[in-house]
């Protein structure tokens, strides 16, 4: 019975799509079915299992390509069955018949028959080898189930990037010897951890697993790659093949969903504390960026501004009039964010309702899971967002009692979720079998309700977890609730690169830490005179200058947050010392937008992140492939934080096979070398690539604003070329061919900078030209 019980739970999760895979074949190895599924030339599935049903079913969640075999061909011959296209070839192997065991294989060969394939490039060369599957049968939250598993060869060259969002390490980005647990968990010990299956290699090709249960992967362990799943009856995965990773990421986009533009204000700075505790406090701040000539776009409210959990108002006793203060921002061309969790208070009063009709997290006995034991947390139940009913519930809630009020995006919290589904129930089944699947259905339901009832703007979602898909719905990510500690500061940069390497182009992290500050003693004398910071504690002394290195260091991420739960956050806060070099990082940000966005339509239109590690740029360098503490901001800039308390200068690495431009001093250096830059505390050490185009805004008190070029600086050394697009930054009238987009051409034989039409507002092309070393970079 309980068997039968796992299968229907599989039909169920499978209903929303077709009911069987379109495989180009599926063969049989000795009572084994392995089914091909093409979705494009560089796109393959696999899914192996002992039930031709099983093997045959579709994908799970996350995945909204289409199967598609144009160029596919299968053969079968001595060497197996042969799945080719132009761009790939996948050979299942044949396996003769099984003999009788030896007395070793009795007790330690599985029970399973054999299935090896391999994929190969075009030109022949192999790419991975899978050596072997397995099912493990085990008990899991009283279902009889399996662990799913299969393992790949892994050559002692070959380098692993992905898999979500992993805070254990300080430096080293490689995941290559290491075994991830591959599962949403906010109380990882480093910092949450989040679960995106996707593995990208150096070796042209990545693997998306198709599992959304906790999944444990060991990238290059021993000679093998390993992933193994805690609930399965079957394994099912994809290979992604390119001659570049920007074509493996294409092909991630293809399986499952672009990733929308953002609004422009999401470039900006995004002004945040835990918590604004009224109205006034909120419009304090804001008027105090303007008062002070700062730019800011847009102002968050984080968690209870309601009058209990789960009752999705706005206690209009400490916002009194949420609609004014909306239109107060919106005058100053400001936006809003605010927070909306799915808990829900037994007290509040939408709690009986959703209990009754069986949309919130149950325990095994079909009650109402209400708080998580483990941190003695009482504070309500989960919305079932795996319940499409619901999903549509909560987005109406949110629209006809907050959206209503002006506020123009949301911010969903514990996305993975905090209260952990394990043991307990979804309407789909398991929460055990589908533990990382929540970011994604949950997101959807204000993806798709303001796509329905807001078609003409742009829809915007905080959120701190992510799996395969969820970049399709419009989510910003962020690094969860850190602490404010240097190490902290030194984990979020390999985190964030293979995190934005699992194809979601959108990560930041809270500026400063969310949790209090209260940091050791400071090892070296401070760079900063904490004197008049209200941030932190007196005993803090070197806070303003962490929350200075970091906020620089967000400056070159792809959002830019300050958040924290800390009495005061805004940049005039962390002291009279702090503030003017926190000012002169922030109009660099600004200075930034036009190219900032234009490598935002460029990711959605390639899917590929423009924050991205060395080894996506610089495949033939075998330095970078490690390099874990600096990084590529879209094509132009090098990025090497410092994340070292008291230091003045740091060692950096600048890739071969080009010249580099230091940017603040335009000083040209050779690539294949180490360098040491200095890092005053006014500095990020910050290196532009030869023949890069970067266009530069004149600052702005907010995107709202129009922002005309100030000036288009050019890295001779090489030939460049960059696309700049504006529009409009707040419609979705991009998708369908709106905005202005022009090519800008460096031709380094002859010196001259070339664009393809007219630049936005008819700027004369020439008088902005300025070339590195014989004018200063904007400072």
């Amino acid at each position: 019975m309980r068997i039968v019980r796992v299968l229907g739970l599989l039909a169920t999760v499978l209903a929303p799509f077709p009911v069987a895979a379109q495989s180009l074949a599926t063969v049989e190895r000795n009572g084994a079915f392995v089914a091909v599924e093409p979705y494009a030339p560089n796109i393959v599935r696999v899914t192996i299992s002992l039930d031709r049903g099983l093997s045959d079913a579709a994908p799970g969640h996350g995945i909204s390509g289409k199967v598609d075999a144009k160029g596919w061909t299968h053969k079968t011959d001595g060497s197996g069955d042969v799945f080719a296209s132009p761009a790939l070839t996948l050979s299942v192997d044949p396996q003769p018949w099984p003999k009788a065991p030896s007395q070793m294989e009795r007790y330690f060969v599985p029970s399973l028959p054999r299935v090896s394939l391999s994929v190969r490039a075009a030109d022949g060369r192999l790419l991975t080898k899978m050596n072997g599957w397995e099912l493990a049968p085990h008990t899991v939250n009283g279902e009889k189930t399996f662990k799913a598993g299969a393992s790949f060869a892994a050559p002692q060259d070959e380098h692993y990037y992905g898999l979500g969002q992993n805070q254990e390490s300080t430096g080293p980005l490689n995941l290559r010897g290491r075994t991830i647990d591959c599962r949403h968990y906010y109380d990882a010990p480093a910092g949450e951890t989040v679960c995106i299956p996707f593995l990208v290699t150096n070796k042209g090709y990545a693997v998306v697993w198709d599992n959304p249960s906790a999944t444990i992967v060991s990238p290059g362990l021993h000679g093998s790659t390993h992933w193994q799943s805690e609930v399965g009856e079957r394994v099912s995965f994809f290979v992604i093949t390119g001659a570049t990773t920007d074509e493996i990421y294409a092909g991630y986009a293809r399986l499952t969903g672009d990733t929308p533009l953002p609004p422009k204000a999401a470039f900006g700075l995004i002004q945040s504390k835990a918590r604004y505790e009224s109205q006034k406090e909120l419009l304090g701040v804001a008027e105090g960026y303007r008062s002070r000539g700062y730019p800011l776009d847009v102002m968050v409210l984080d968690w209870f501004y309601w009058t209990r959990m789960g009752q999705i108002d706005i206690d209009r006793s400490f916002f009194p009039d949420p609609v004014a203060m909306n239109k107060q921002l919106h005058d100053a061309g400001m936006h809003s964010i605010i927070s909306v969790w799915p808990r829900f208070e037994r007290e509040s009063r939408y709690f009986n309702m959703l209990s009754a009709r069986g949309w919130l997290l149950k325990d095994k006995d079909g009650n109402t899971v209400d708080g998580l034991p483990v941190r003695a947390d009482r504070a309500g139940a989960l919305l079932d967002s795996t319940n499409p009913e619901a999903r549509t519930w909560f987005w109406e809630k949110i629209r006809d009692n907050i959206a209503s009020q002006g506020f123009d995006w949301f911010w969903l919290d514990e996305t993975e979720p905090d209260l952990v589904p394990d043991g307990n129930f979804y309407s789909i089944g398991s929460g055990d079998r589908y533990h990382n699947l929540y970011p994604l259905v949950h997101t959807s339901s204000v993806a798709e309700g303001s796509a329905r009832d807001r078609p003409d703007f742009r829809n915007l979602i905080l959120a701190r977890a992510a799996y395969l898909g969820t970049q399709h719905s419009g989510a910003i990510f962020w690094s969860s609730d850190v602490q404010a500690t240097w190490e902290a500061l030194r984990r979020q940069v390999p985190a964030g690169l293979n995190f934005t390497a699992s194809g979601h182009a959108y990560w930041s992290s809270d500026t400063g830490g969310w949790q209090w500050p209260n940091g050791p003693a400071a090892e070296r004398p401070v760079l900063l005179d904490p004197a008049g910071a209200t941030a932190m504690g007196a005993d803090y002394k070197d806070y303003p200058e962490l929350f200075t290195r970091w906020f620089a260091y967000n400056v070159f991420t792809p959002t830019l947050r300050i958040h924290g739960q800390r009495p005061a956050t805004a940049i005039w806060e962390y002291g009279a010392a702090a503030e003017p070099v926190l000012a002169k990082f922030l109009r660099l940000r600004y200075a930034l937008i036009p190219y900032l966005y234009s490598l935002g339509y460029r990711t959605h239109e390639t899917g590929a992140p423009f924050m991205r590690a060395l080894f996506m740029d610089f495949p033939d360098d075998p330095n970078v492939a490690n390099l874990g503490d600096e990084y590529m901001f879209g094509p132009a800039f090098l990025v090497a934080p410092v994340t070292e308390q008291g230091v003045t200068s740091r060692r950096v690495y600048l890739p071969a096979g080009t010249d580099w431009y230091d940017y603040w001093t335009d000083e040209k250096h050779a690539g294949g070398q180490w360098v040491t830059a200095a890092a005053p505390i006014d500095r990020i050490p910050l290196f532009v690539r030869a023949g890069s185009i970067v266009p530069l805004g004149v600052q702005v008190p907010n995107t709202a604003a129009r922002q005309p070029l100030e000036s288009i600086r050019v890295y001779p050394g090489r030939d460049g070329a960059f696309t700049l697009f504006d529009d409009d930054g707040v419609t979705n009238a991009y998708r369908k061919g709106a905005g202005t987009r022009t090519e800008l051409r460096w031709n380094d034989r002859e010196g001259r900078l070339s664009a393809s039409g007219k630049l936005p507002g008819g700027q004369d092309l020439q008088a902005l030209v300025r070339l590195a070393g014989a004018s200063p970079a904007p400072r």
